[in-house]
């Protein structure tokens, strides 16, 4: 039995996040920013039929996360899975797109695929009860963490246990603190609620011996740019550790574990 994990991510930043997981028979998507027949067409770009998909694994309200969960189930019969706090989000706001009846879990569960484990970790990012994810097959883990609000206590120790990682790298401090957002939306970015910098991501993976790779993600299209967040990253890591980018309008290369 093929025990790799692969991953790629569809499309990332506040545009819309999808991202996919294999394993063996076991596919998985996480988040759902993007349209049905984009997640269907982008899928293809690397042979994978949609409807082969067995979950869709929601991290959090945010429309760039959760936008088109709806679609997906209705439009493919995807099944979706989100936390009793996000569904209670979605119930209120009536959205996203009338999903029903989806796989409810309480963060901090772990969840079961087949063979595949996805463990599902509670941040603080500004959105009920949000998290991040660790998909584990027996033979690697990958951790999917995007939207953390914080370096929050247990994370570096949750990155030390990890082969490969999907970590955000939003922003450049400088360019935030000297741009055009307001001063309230500043303070939501960097203040604990919203996302990690450039430098705080590439704190967290050089506290990691284990990693054989880092795909950067959720780069914002104002506060920074692939140049500037691998620049940062490599002064910081050095040129030992081999990092991606995920591009925000297209498919990434597929990566394996």
């Amino acid at each position: 039995m093929d025990t790799k994990l692969r991953f790629a991510s569809l499309q990332s930043g506040s545009n819309g996040n999808c991202l996919f997981v294999e394993s063996g028979e076991v596919r998985l998507l996480f988040d759902a920013g993007l349209t049905g027949i984009q997640t269907k067409q982008r899928l293809e770009s690397f042979d994978v039929d949609i409807e082969t998909i067995n979950a869709v694994v929601i991290s959090h309200v945010h429309n760039d996360h959760i936008r088109y969960a709806g679609v997906l189930q209705r439009q493919y019969g995807l099944p979706i899975w989100m936390s009793a706090g996000t569904f209670q989000e979605v119930l209120a706001m009536r959205r996203p797109g009338r999903v029903s009846s989806p796989h409810i879990f309480n963060g901090g569960e772990t969840l079961q695929f087949g063979a595949v484990k996805v463990e599902t970790i509670p941040t603080p990012h500004d959105a009920p009860e949000g998290v991040c994810f660790v998909v584990d097959n027996g033979a690697a883990r990958l951790g999917i963490m995007t939207d953390l609000g914080s370096r929050f206590l247990g994370l570096k120790e949750i990155l030390a246990s990890l082969d490969g990682v999907y970590l955000e790298s939003n922003y450049d401090s400088e360019m935030l603190e000297n741009g055009v957002y307001s001063e309230e939306l500043k303070q939501r970015i960097r203040g604990g609620h919203g996302h990690l910098s450039n430098a705080d991501a590439a704190a967290l993976l050089s506290s990691s011996k284990r990693l054989r790779w880092a795909c950067l993600g959720h780069l914002s299209a104002q506060n920074n740019s692939p140049e500037v967040a691998l620049a940062t990253h490599r002064k910081i890591l050095g040129e030992t550790l081999p990092l991606y980018i995920a591009p925000r309008y297209e498919v990434s290369e597929v990566l394996e574990l």
